[in-house]
């Protein structure tokens, strides 16, 4: 066997290969492998038989290009620590199949010159689509118009003709009100994170909306601050000293809720069953790891994910549709609000 012969054998095939063993232009053997129109079956069976022998396994991104597309999502976000954009890309992978669609992650660290930067470099890569992840739930400024289908993911665009998908967190803040109520609590503080964030906002109106439903209200007026432990732990030590009978805290995040589980360790007393604590975001490093675990509404970052995937792949036959649409959020039960005596 010739040195040319072992050489091929032991290289990968190509198209090339598999056009010249079954007699077919390259063009040809693309379009039959492609299931393109326009090529005899049994020109396409020959083919594809031919393709199995060889063990050809065709270019994932050479075969898009043939198609129109690249098989490459780009995922712009401007979450410093991928709190909310790891989640939401996880969605999306979940969503394109292994091997299917490459996302590529890009941290613009909420500087608009660097966020244009990536999005020309993706662009420059031909992407088939992009997914823009917000920092925070306020509404951000538009990229205009661009050559690609868009979604924008967790922070909805200022343009009512973009597609954004975010949580809904006045939503959020009902559910936890009303886990508490149904859990016999009736005296409950909130601990909230900052109050120029949307998010901060929105949860305490939606807990004030659902206390009100029910004729009751909050046992001291909200308390705005940090979105860390250390607030959680000062702001509810405060509470209770303030008012003793608080029977249950809401925490703006899983972090604040973290911070007021250890205050009341600090004065003695016992969640549940004194005080129960619920959180938001399901942070699982928070959570899982919090003394008793820790109760907290999940805000569907993963299916926000999949739910943007699912409109890029969609866009090849349809349009997308502008507007914003909001994930319902969902309880996940832990021992903090669940009594145990």
């Amino acid at each position: 066997m010739s040195i040319e012969s072992r050489a091929a054998r032991n290289r990968a095939a190509t198209l090339s290969d598999v056009a010249r063993e079954a007699g077919v232009s390259v063009a040809t053997a693309s379009k039959a492998l492609n299931g393109r129109d326009r090529v005899a079956p049994e020109t396409r069976d020959r083919v594809v038989a031919v393709a199995e022998r060889l063990s050809f396994s065709p270019n994932q991104m050479a075969r898009g290009l043939l198609a129109g597309r690249t098989g490459t999502v780009g995922l712009i976000t401007g979450d410093l620590e991928g709190r909310f954009s790891i989640p939401i890309m996880m969605g999306a992978e979940d969503a394109f199949g292994a091997g299917k669609t490459a996302v590529f992650l890009c941290d613009a660290r909420g500087d608009s010159i660097r966020e244009q930067y990536h999005l020309q470099a993706l662009l420059s890569r031909r992407v088939d689509g992009l997914i823009i992840v917000g920092s925070r739930t306020d509404p951000r400024t538009t990229l205009g118009p661009l050559p690609v289908p868009t979604v924008y993911v967790y922070a909805p665009s200022d343009d009512p003709d973009d597609t954004s998908l975010v949580t809904d967190d006045v939503a959020a803040g009902r559910l936890a009100v009303e886990h508490l109520l149904a859990s016999g609590r009736s005296r409950i503080a909130l601990v909230d994170g900052e109050e120029e964030y949307q998010a901060a906002r929105d949860r305490a109106h939606g807990v004030e909306e659902a206390l009100a439903s029910h004729g009751l209200s909050l046992a001291a007026p909200p308390r705005f601050g940090p979105w860390d432990e250390a607030w959680g732990r000062g702001a509810t030590r405060a509470l209770l000293n303030q008012d003793p009978t608080i029977d249950a805290v809401i925490g703006g995040s899983d972090l604040v809720a973290r911070g007021a589980l250890e205050a009341l360790h600090a004065v003695g007393k016992d969640a549940p069953n004194d005080v129960a604590v619920i959180g938001f975001d399901n942070w699982s490093v928070v959570t899982e790891n919090a003394r008793p675990r820790l109760t907290s509404i999940d805000m569907g970052l993963e299916e926000l994910g999949r739910l943007a995937a699912h409109a890029l792949l969609d866009d090849g036959a349809n349009e997308l549709v502008g507007g914003v649409r909001a994930v319902a959020p969902r309880l996940i039960t832990r021992d903090s609000t669940v009594a145990t005596s």
